[in-house]
């Protein structure tokens, strides 16, 4: 791998204190709002489908900016990155990987993530390219700012249906992580297993995928291993793979864009 591209979003950055903050702004328990929350990623829906259902036709857009004009934004800081972000991109960038965060984000998260300094070739948000995912355009600008070829990038990242599936069908390698909400909840779904490349639990076992591109044996030192090819039991063509995940799509359900 000569790029790996990393999404923002409980793969970098925990989301507690993003929805601590709106359970304050609503008045109304933590606890109440995170089982809603759960609630929707359990069912595939969109997460700010918890805040609807606490005040049902909320315009969650026009409510951010209700938030920022009151002095109670976005807000980040050391303390809500995950313990293994720095470890695992600063190893990266040693063994001579670009290293990329592109997820999704508002301007102003951008500009919070850039001030932390993190070992990363390039910080971008999907606000700031004027693009979200799960759009193909997301992804092609992902390959644009990658600066490799397709099969020579992965892109990391907890949300199948907004980091998998869409990557995978823009030709990328993949990395499914099992964090957050979404990681935990969906890591075991048959289509998850069948698309991923590579599933993992820590940011720090990407160091042991950098020679997987390509390799004949591409088992990563970290003892992770990509996802066989059901039918066959052998490890499925990039090309092969990206055409299966397009052809799936519609059949998904409930592992819709829910971010």
């Amino acid at each position: 791998m000569e790029t790996i591209v990393l999404d923002i979003g409980e793969t970098l950055v925990r989301d507690d204190r993003h929805w601590a903050s709106w359970a304050d702004w609503l008045g109304v328990p933590p606890h109440t709002l995170g089982a809603l929350v759960g609630a929707a990623v359990a069912q595939g829906r969109e997460a700010t489908d918890a805040l609807r259902i606490l005040r049902p036709g909320m315009d969650v857009e026009e409510a951010c900016r209700a938030r920022a004009a009151a002095g109670r934004g976005e807000h980040l800081d050391e303390s809500d990155l995950y313990q293994d972000v720095r470890p695992a991109l600063g190893e990266l960038r040693a063994a001579g990987v670009r290293v990329v965060v592109a997820g999704d984000g508002t301007v102003r998260a951008g500009e919070l993530l850039r001030a932390l300094d993190l070992p990363a070739d390039l910080v971008v948000t999907s606000d700031e390219w004027g693009v979200r995912k799960p759009d193909p355009e997301f992804f092609a600008r992902v390959a644009e700012a990658s600066g490799a070829a397709p099969e020579a990038t992965l892109y990391v990242g907890d949300h199948p249906a907004d980091d998998l599936f869409p990557a995978a069908a823009a030709g990328l390698r993949t990395a499914h992580l099992r964090r957050g909400p979404y990681g935990h909840w969906w890591a075991d779904h048959p289509d998850v297993v069948e698309t991923a490349d590579f599933r993992i639990d820590a940011l720090t076992e990407l160091a042991g995928l950098v020679g997987a591109a390509g390799s004949a044996d591409p088992v990563g030192s970290g003892g992770v291993s990509p996802d066989p090819d059901p039918d066959s039991g052998s490890v499925a063509d990039p090309a092969s793979a990206s055409a299966s995940v397009e052809a799936k799509v519609v059949r998904r359900g409930a592992l819709r864009s829910v971010r």
